[in-house]
């Protein structure tokens, strides 16, 4: 099969294809706050880290409707600042329920039962119930279509205890259990099945 995605009948449906094919995918669930202080909290599945040098990553916010940006989007627009929280199983629940489609003046975190802690860095607060937190300032915003990619520097890093050995900084598998996003409208993943794979000298 092949799919046209430059014009006609298949533009469309680009989003069910893609996002059924590119998987599984991290999901940034993004805290930020408006002028007033108050917290929006939402999970995006375009996703991924950019870079480390120095630590960026990047996510797609997809407009409301056409023109009108999705309230984390303009929150980042105008304080600059957000928190990439990761969802395990525990949070996925959760994560699932601040996907809402609410106005601004209702909270996710209150709609969903969680709590929030201060972040280190930035304004915004972190989720308490998320096993990592990555504090962010925006780098740049680019728009192309009614695409938006935001592009953030990691400033500051919070990980649950026991997830990671403070000596060698690296991940216990048994310990952080992080889903993805799989096909549409309502796929996910568990990672408990994993295996290795030495890269070859």
């Amino acid at each position: 099969m092949e799919f046209d995605l430059t014009g006609g009948e298949y533009l469309a449906r680009a989003y069910k294809l893609l996002a059924g094919l590119v998987t599984p995918r991290p999901i940034a669930w993004v805290t930020t706050q408006d002028e007033e202080g108050r917290v929006n909290a939402a999970p995006f599945s375009f996703f991924n880290l950019l870079g480390t040098d120095p630590p960026m990553l990047g996510f797609a916010p997809g407009d409301r409707e056409p023109g009108v940006p999705k309230d984390t989007a303009r929150n980042i627009r105008r304080t600059r600042e957000f928190v990439v929280n990761l969802v395990d199983e525990s949070c996925a629940e959760a994560m699932n329920l601040t996907s809402s489609d609410v106005g601004p003046e209702v909270s996710e975190i209150e709609l969903a039962g969680l709590h929030t802690v201060p972040s280190r860095a930035v304004a915004p607060p972190r989720i308490a119930e998320a096993p990592v937190a990555l504090e962010c300032t925006e780098w740049a915003t680019l728009e192309m279509g009614g695409n938006r990619l935001v592009v953030g520097l990691i400033r500051h890093v919070f990980v649950r205890e026991g997830l990671v050995d403070p000596h060698t900084l690296l991940v216990d598998p048994e310990a952080f259990l992080p889903i993805g996003r799989m096909e549409v409208p309502s796929g996910y993943c568990r990672t408990r099945d994993r295996f290795q794979m030495p890269r070859p000298r």
